[in-house]
């Protein structure tokens, strides 16, 4: 295969691994994006601005299908591959843009030698490496790469060279990343004279004495909290009260799942086809015509999970079972066949391919060759060495000498190669040897052991889901939008939820946080985009008209709209600011009571004489007793200038409020460190914290929070 059909193969998937290994976690290949609404011209071509520079839709969805097609591949279910499709390109663009400006202002930078080195050198990428292998040295011909990347860049069609281009590009910028923040972590530094300080601060201790009253002592029904105390605390706190546009819903669902009657006539249905699927020959066309899949193959008994399998495997050749329940189905079952067959099979093999292009031979050089190798092999070769010598750099087996185990289940899957399946799993024996050919070439085969040999059952499933008909579907609408009518705000809506719902058995739900870029609501996680969409078009307290999610109407009212800004005195009181407010009016309080501190005694008598005076030795600067936690009294033990004193003011702590007399403040000897290797130590901490992608240290973390960042997403998703 040449290179240009293995990057427009391979180049979506590349670059995800790319990036998660280049960058160490620092670029996240989260991508996102969002659909238009329409706007009067038509929906803007931008989803999104990042200090200034637009991020364009045509680009951006090229990406977002390019990630999507990409999990597909892998495996992710449709919807999920989807969603995170769209999260990954919208922070890759996010973040590709910030870099993009860093790498400009810093001048990093890749030259043309360097891109030769990244292509071709010692540490190329692997998709190449395996391109320009040479199949019987193992060595790498970079010469021979670059001529054929050359080559397509100069003649090769237009997507060839644009797919080339974009890879080249994406190798350039995962470079220009790893310098940049090679670059930053460079910078983190600790100076000898700070250890140095830090040390001989640790060998301080001292001795205090304190009286203590805690918030605890007043009551919080005491202190009264006005809302201008909280408007005060938040103004001064913005970023502790900082809120993202959202909303929030309380939604009722009215379902339209399948009744007993519904039930009743699938049944009915089912049994009407039993005649037919009995008699048919052609058991898989006639699936298939039922919109019902087949697997043409034998699966251990053991293998079968089914409610019924005893019944099933009871049955002769041609029997039916059913129709029995299977989940949300009723199923008829026909035994088509059974026989003893190995759950798995252990064997090897020598290929020699007869593909040019993937760097075979063509075809009657490779059966030759294949004769060669069973001659060799039946005259005493060692099977390794033959593996090595032929079997594609490609083929798995070739790091375990052409050894292969494969269960039962996955010799018998499609996407076998059929001949060889026939062989191993059907014909051959275990011992035997054979030459067959397949669509990869000629392969010699020897069945090494099969293991665990059972009966294997053929059984066809006919199954009928249980569908709710025109009447239950049309009984909750109804039902919907009757009580969608009837609510006209949040009031009413929870009224007549209260009234004529909950008694029936009816769950309110809530969902809060629903961002506008959101694809599910907590509680209703099949929810569209589309419903998210009509939730933000409504204004709070507007009750949405019935939609539809899996099997329900749902009824929904928005309970609150929040902007982007800061949090409004309710919120803001409800998240914190009140409970701050009170401790330091409880603080104030106490200070005032205790008054001017003269001795510890007095403040003793000023707080109603049950107090005690505690002692606390040792105390060390890092922590380490029952104060550590107050770092206000920490400081005052090692002021200086309060030695042998009482300090002469009330200290308001977190916990409490303090009267502190230091007794004495001494220091102790401490180990010798060796302050290179501390410095060494805690370099490698900043260095694993700023490689951390949700570390506040993160050089992304910050370009990202010190950003101009407009999300217009949801225009277009």
């Amino acid at each position: 295969m040449s290179i240009i059909q293995d990057i427009r193969d391979k180049y979506a998937k590349l670059t995800v691994v790319l990036i998660a290994l280049a960058l160490v976690g620092f670029i996240l290949t989260d991508y996102f994006a969002g659909k238009s609404r329409g706007m009067v011209g038509g929906p803007s071509n931008t989803v999104g601005v990042v200090n200034g520079k637009k991020i364009l839709f045509d680009d951006f969805s090229k990406k977002v299908t390019q990630a999507e097609e990409s999990m597909k591949a892998q495996g992710y279910p449709a919807a999920a591959a989807s969603q995170q499709a769209l999260d990954q390109a919208w922070t890759q663009e996010i973040n590709q843009a910030l870099l993009s400006d860093e790498f400009e202002r810093l001048g990093i930078e890749v030259g043309k030698k360097e891109l030769g080195d990244i292509l071709y050198g010692q540490n190329a990428p692997q998709d190449i490496k395996q391109q320009f292998t040479d199949e019987k040295t193992g060595m790498f011909n970079p010469v021979l790469a670059k001529q054929n990347i050359d080559q397509k860049l100069k003649k090769g069609t237009e997507e060839e060279k644009a797919n080339i281009n974009a890879y080249i590009g994406q190798l350039i910028n995962l470079r220009m990343a790893d310098k940049y923040f090679s670059l930053m972590t460079g910078t983190t530094n600790y100076p000898k004279w700070m250890i140095e300080k830090q040390n001989a601060d640790n060998a301080q201790m001292a001795r205090i004495s304190l009286v203590r009253e805690t918030y605890a002592s007043v009551p919080d029904s005491s202190i009264k909290v006005e809302d201008s105390e909280i408007d005060a605390f938040v103004s001064k706190n913005k970023s502790l009260f900082k809120q993202n546009e959202s909303r929030s819903i309380s939604f009722v669902s009215f379902s339209a799942e399948p009744n007993a009657k519904d039930s009743a006539a699938t049944l009915n249905s089912v049994l009407t086809l039993r005649d037919r699927f009995s008699a048919t020959d052609s058991i898989a066309q006639y699936l298939a015509g039922e919109g019902a899949q087949y697997f043409d193959g034998y699966v251990s008994g053991n293998a079968i999970q089914i409610p019924v399998k005893d019944s099933i495997l009871k049955l002769p050749v041609g029997g039916v079972f059913g129709p029995y329940l299977d989940g949300n189905s009723y199923v008829l079952a026909r035994m088509i066949g059974m026989r003893v067959l190995p759950d798995s099979i252990k064997c090897r093999h020598v290929l020699v391919s007869n593909n040019p292009q993937q760097g075979g031979v063509d075809d009657s050089t490779a059966s030759r060759r294949i004769d060669s190798v069973k001659l060799a092999i039946n005259s005493g070769a060692n099977w390794d060495s033959m593996v090595q010598k032929y079997n594609p750099v490609s083929d798995g087996s070739r790091q375990n000498k052409g050894e292969m185990t494969f269960s039962s289940t996955q010799i018998q899957d499609v996407n076998f190669a059929k001949e060889f399946a026939q062989f191993i799993l059907f014909d051959g024996k275990v011992g035997e040897r054979k030459v067959v050919k397949t669509s990869f070439g000629y392969h010699f085969i020897e069945i090494m052991s099969a293991i665990k040999p059972s009966t294997h059952y053929k059984v066809a499933y006919l199954p009928k889901e249980i569908i709710a008909s025109q009447e239950t579907d049309n009984a909750a609408l109804n039902e919907a939008n009757s009580f969608a009518g009837e609510s006209t705000d949040i009031k009413s809506f929870d009224d007549n939820y209260e009234k004529k719902l909950k008694t029936k058995g009816f769950q309110k739900g809530i969902a809060t946080d629903i961002a506008r870029s959101s694809s599910s609501i907590r509680g209703l996680e099949s929810a569209s985009r589309s419903f998210v969409k009509d939730i933000y078009d409504a204004k709070r307290g507007e009750v949405l008209k019935p939609v539809r999610v899996d099997n329900s109407y749902v009824v929904a009212v928005v309970t609150e709209a929040l902007e982007e800004g800061t949090m409004s005195t309710t919120r803001a009181r409800a998240a914190g600011a009140e409970s701050e407010v009170r401790t330091k009016k409880k603080g104030e309080l106490l200070k005032k009571k205790i008054g001017t501190v003269t001795t510890l005694e007095d403040a003793i008598a000023k707080l109603g004489g049950v107090k005690m005076i505690e002692p606390v030795d040792s105390l060390r600067m890092t922590g380490g007793s029952a104060i550590s936690y107050e770092p206000k009294v920490i400081g005052a033990a090692f002021n200086p200038s309060n030695k042998g004193k009482v300090v002469p003011e009330v200290i308001v702590g977190k916990q409490g409020v303090y009267v502190v007399r230091v007794e004495d403040q001494t220091a102790t000897a401490v180990a010798a460190e060796d302050i290179n290797a501390v410095r060494n130590a805690r370099y490698l901490q900043a260095k694993q914290s700023m490689g951390n992608q949700y570390s506040p240290n993160n050089p992304l973390s910050i370009l990202r929070n010190a950003a101009d960042i407009k999300d217009k997403r949801s225009e277009r998703y």
